[in-house]
């Protein structure tokens, strides 16, 4: 993958956007133990691992998505997201985090415009046509996305996700099916949004190229998350 230009090097002192303490999971076996995890204004955190190493599961738990079996997760200074009602943390989902899906889940009877007004609409944002054209896809907007090839329903999957102006992006392989130039320009419009909105990425990939252009990389194995640069 090309080099992609990286926000500037986090602030120690930066506001603390997510600190999720001793989280711990299983499903038919553990899964990870004992996780302890923080994201910072401006700051972009990957965790790679193999497929079944649970990062997928860590990246629902820290978005509102699946309680965990045992720890906690704060959000912007808040109590533990899941001692919150299911209205407050369908506000969290909403307005201040967005979630970029490894299998898009768009609306499969409507165009690529509509998909990404319906979030707008959600949010009460405007859509964002310079980021539309920031991912190269403003030619297939009026497309129904049954039309489109698996790289332009992923870039309106993330076109979906950053019009509406989230604070934390919970991205799980944002890349994963998207050729270098592709990627490159995908991870540039999540980096750039990080930094107008001061926000945080937390990302799982497969890809420790992906990884290496994060502020920080962790590798997720054996049920312990381990940094590796």
């Amino acid at each position: 993958m090309p080099q992609t230009d990286l926000p500037g090097a986090p602030n120690t002192d930066a506001p603390e956007l997510l600190r999720a303490s001793g989280l711990s999971h299983a499903f038919d076996y553990p899964l990870f133990h004992h996780v302890d995890l923080t994201l910072k204004e401006n700051e972009t955190v990957a965790v790679v691992g193999v497929s079944g190493s649970g990062k997928s599961t860590l990246l629902h738990i820290l978005a509102t998505l699946l309680k965990p079996d045992s720890g906690t997760v704060s959000l912007f200074g808040s109590e533990d997201i899941y001692t919150l009602s299911p209205k407050e943390q369908l506000a969290l989902r909403r307005y201040a985090i967005g979630i970029v899906f490894q299998f898009h889940y768009l609306f499969k009877g409507m165009s690529a415009a509509e998909n990404v007004e319906i979030a707008t609409l959600l949010s009460e944002k405007e859509p964002d046509e310079a980021l539309i054209r920031r991912l190269g896809i403003e030619s297939v907007m009026n497309q129904r996305v049954t039309e489109l090839s698996g790289g332009q329903q992923q870039r309106v999957s993330i076109a979906r996700v950053l019009s509406k102006k989230p604070r934390i992006i919970f991205a799980d392989e944002p890349t994963g099916n998207l050729d270098d130039k592709t990627a490159h320009i995908v991870m540039d419009a999540i980096f750039s949004h990080i930094e107008e909105v001061a926000g945080a990425l937390f990302l799982v990939t497969h890809d420790e190229r992906i990884a290496e252009v994060c502020d920080r990389a962790y590798r997720l194995e054996h049920g312990r998350l381990e940094r590796f640069r």
